[in-house]
């Protein structure tokens, strides 16, 4: 009898994996090796947006830059960086349904070297400033997108408040 449990217990994990398997090839568009079937998940958590490699979801409640970042490592997360205009695009859909009201990404630059970089490490390459910024100075300041009417970015003081984007890489994805 045991045996029998044992057996009918496996035939349910190996039917659920499989569909499990097929959910992740058909709506991430991705391959799953069969060793990974039931160690990885390949989509985004509830509630996040899928955008290529990655997931990102709008925080509506204010925060200082900090404590924005703060809660998108509390999620396993960094404050969204922006690497194509169709990506910055996409982040921007988020806001319009809040009014695409002034909000955090993850740039910010190194104090008075007009430095910018993102807070999840990877290259400072597309920009989309408005006219003359970014203007920075001697003391740190953060990207804030939808500046303006041209929706354009803005560098401004850190410890404003403001909604935020977070940004993770998306679950699974085989290297």
């Amino acid at each position: 009898m045991k045996l029998f449990n044992v057996s009918t217990l496996l035939c349910a994990m190996t039917a659920l994996t499989t569909a499990a398997s097929e959910y992740c090839r058909t709506s991430c568009n991705m391959q799953v090796s069969k060793r990974d079937l039931i160690k990885t998940s390949c989509c985004c958590p509830h509630g996040w947006t899928e955008f290529k490699d990655r997931c990102f979801v709008y925080v509506p409640t204010s925060m200082t830059w900090p404590r924005a970042e703060r809660n998108c490592l509390s999620m396993g997360a960094n404050l969204a960086s922006v690497h194509s205009s169709s990506e910055y695009h996409m982040i921007q859909k988020m806001t319009a349904p809040h009014g695409y009201q002034t909000t955090w990404v993850g740039g910010t630059n190194a104090p008075g070297e007009h430095i910018w970089f993102w807070s999840d490490g990877r290259p400072f390459q597309y920009t989309n400033w408005c006219p003359g910024e970014p203007i920075s100075g001697s003391r740190p300041f953060c990207l804030q997108i939808n500046y303006s009417d041209g929706k354009c970015w803005d560098d401004v003081w850190c410890d404003n408040l403001r909604p935020s984007v977070c940004a993770k890489k998306r679950s699974g994805l085989l290297d």
